[in-house]
Parts: C-alpha cells; sequence; structure tokens
C-alpha cells in the first residue's frame, strides 16, 4: 500500500506529521489532485486555541482552504485532465435535501467539512468529487489560489449589501478576512473605507489593499471618525470580521444602513442594542460559506483584479506547520499559505 505524509489533527491544541493510506479514485465522477497547501483560516487558529473556541475532529487530515492540481480523474470526467491547477470548495452542497432542492445549498443538510470534520488537504493527494473542483488558468500561483474558499464566502456575502459604485463602508477587522472584504468594496466602487484594526501591521495592511482610512479602535473614537468621514451619516454599510462586535456595527452606519456579521466564534455571545436597530431601520445580514460563487471566484483570482499578492503575505512550508500557526495567531500577518513540502 502507497503512503503519503499528512498533517493530522489531533485534539485541541494538537496535531502530528502521520503516514496515511493514498486515495484512489472509486467514483467515475471523481478527481485525484496532488496537493499544493493548504491557507491558514481563523477557524483553524480557533480550533488550536485554549480553550477551543471551534470543535473539530480527531484524527482527520487537518486543512480546509486547498488546493492542488490533477493527477488522474474518474471515466465519467470530462472537462478537467491531468497538469490542471483546480482550486476547492470544501464544503460543496449534496444538491438532493430538500434545503439544497429549496435553493437554499448554504443550508445543506449533507455538507461535507473537509478539513474539519472530514479529511482535507494538509497532505499529499486528495480525491473529490468533479463538482467541487474549478479550473484556474496554468500560470496562477497556488498560495493565490489558497484564499478561493475564504474569498467565495466573502464574495457571497457581499453580494447581500448590494454594494453602489459611491457608497461609503466601515469594516471591523484587517485580518485576512478584513482585508479580502476591504479589496471586494474597493473593487465595487466605494469611495471610502473605513477600518477599525487594533494591530498597527494590520491597519498599514488595509491602507496598502484599498482602505482610505485606518482607525486604531484602543486610541480614536471610531463613531465619531465615521461620522466625520460621511458628512455626520454614517456609513452606507458595515462589515463585521471579528466574531463579536456586531452591536458596534449598528453606531455606524446611516439609518437604512446595512450590516454584515461575517466573523465566526462559536462562544461570542455579545449584548445587542434592539431599540437603535428599530429605530433606525437597519438591514442585519449573515454570511458564512459561499456555496456557488466558486466559480466566479476562479475567475477572479486569475483575472489579478484583487490584490491577492498582497493579501498572502507568508508562504510557510507544511513542515513548519506550527509556525504558521503561531504567526496567524500572533496577528501581525495577512493571509497564510502553507505549502506541501513533504
Amino acid at each position: 500500500m502507497k503512503t503519503m505524509k499528512a498533517i493530522i489533527y489531533k485534539g485541541p491544541g494538537e496535531f502530528a506529521y502521520e503516514d496515511r493510506p493514498v486515495p484512489e479514485i472509486t467514483d467515475p465522477n471523481e478527481v485525484k489532485l496532488k496537493s499544493y497547501g493548504c491557507a491558514v483560516c481563523g477557524t483553524d487558529v480557533n480550533i488550536f486555541a485554549t480553550p477551543q473556541r471551534h470543535p473539530s475532529k480527531p484524527g482527520i487530515i487537518f486543512g480546509h482552504e486547498f488546493c492542488g492540481e490533477v493527477t488522474e480523474v474518474g471515466s465519467n470526467v470530462t472537462d478537467l485532465k491531468p497538469g490542471d491547477k483546480i482550486v476547492i470548495d470544501p464544503h460543496g452542497p449534496c444538491g438532493y435535501c430538500a434545503n439544497c432542492l429549496a435553493g437554499l445549498p448554504e443550508a445543506c443538510e449533507n455538507v461535507p467539512a473537509r478539513g474539519v470534520f472530514d479529511d482535507g488537504g494538509l497532505t499529499e493527494y486528495i480525491v473529490i468529487p468533479k463538482q467541487f473542483c474549478y479550473k484556474v488558468a496554468p500560470e496562477t500561483k497556488p498560495e493565490l489560489m489558497g484564499v478561493a474558499e475564504p474569498l467565495a464566502g466573502c464574495g457571497c456575502a457581499l453580494e447581500k449589501l448590494n454594494v453602489h459604485v459611491g457608497d461609503t463602508a466601515c469594516v471591523l477587522g484587517a485580518g485576512p478576512i478584513g482585508l479580502m472584504f476591504i479589496a471586494l468594496l474597493k473593487a465595487n466602487g466605494c469611495r471610502k473605507i473605513i477600518v477599525s484594526e487594533p494591530i498597527e501591521y494590520r491597519r498599514n495592511l488595509a491602507l496598502q489593499i484599498g482602505a482610505t482610512r485606518a482607525v486604531n479602535p484602543d486610541t480614536e473614537d471610531l463613531v465619531a471618525i465615521v461620522k466625520e468621514e460621511t458628512d455626520g451619516l454614517g456609513a452606507d454599510c458595515a462589515v463585521e470580521a471579528v466574531a463579536s462586535m456586531m452591536a458596534d456595527c449598528v453606531y455606524l452606519v446611516r439609518p437604512h444602513g446595512k450590516i454584515l456579521q461575517f466573523g465566526h466564534d462559536e462562544l461570542s455571545r455579545p449584548e445587542f442594542p434592539v431599540a437603535e436597530l428599530l429605530k433606525n431601520e437597519i438591514e442585519v445580514y449573515g454570511g458564512y460559506l459561499g456555496k456557488y460563487y466558486m466559480r466566479k471566484v476562479a475567475k477572479i483570482i486569475e483575472s489579478g483584479i484583487l490584490p491577492l499578492d498582497q493579501i498572502v503575505t507568508h508562504v510557510i512550508p507544511a513542515t513548519r506547520y506550527q509556525e504558521a500557526l503561531d504567526l496567524a495567531a500572533s496577528r501581525q500577518c495577512g493571509k497564510i499559505f502553507v505549502a506541501i513540502d513533504f
């Protein structure tokens, strides 16, 4: 039996390098990939945090933001071939449950969670159904391919806000997710993007990506600055990319403004100013997964329209995975891509 190296999630705060059998195609609709690697997600940091802030299943091959190159295809696969570069939807919907049939794939009852509760991409080879594979241009860098899954979530969620050219926006948090929202808001035509971020490294990065003003909430009055930047009205929309600050967004948007909650923390239970919400008739949206958005994301990545090469600040080999986790937890970085070097 052929084996391969893999990073295995062992339990809260623990992983190990282990040998696993090389997977083989067993279904004519499957594709076998050689993994390029996997980006580090904030969810990964929460899984390895103490106390743990997101669950995972011990014993799985870890990593859900993965990508790779086709090495073999099943007999029914005609649109992909060996050598093609592929980005992956690791949480692709089943297509046949009640929610999928109702046009709600993001609420799929059978969605796999590759890299969190099922085997993921921090290994040498992966077998995955063809419908979750999306081809990108041959020259696309693997580290940019690694942002596909979170970028799909951000892009799909942002469409709910119906952002217009000339709008104003406020983004809470300039971590990798906040940076993606900044880039998308700029590409959608926002004239002002005000970002709140306590870490200087990330404030500077936000300005490089497209923010028009970066605020340190520890020393500056964010609400006053947003009002100043918007002629006293408040922003047209606010994006929460932290996980526990949706209540703050209520005071940042204008009457009939829009709030997007995208930051994810299973333990977050913030209080909420209901009266302010209803008196100003503010619209609140949640964003989670980018179902059926991956085809668009593949085109966005290969187009170069977003400054993804600035959002991905570090490439670290898989043999130094703890270093990648520690750097992500330190927040002195943008997006980190972990390259397979086994």
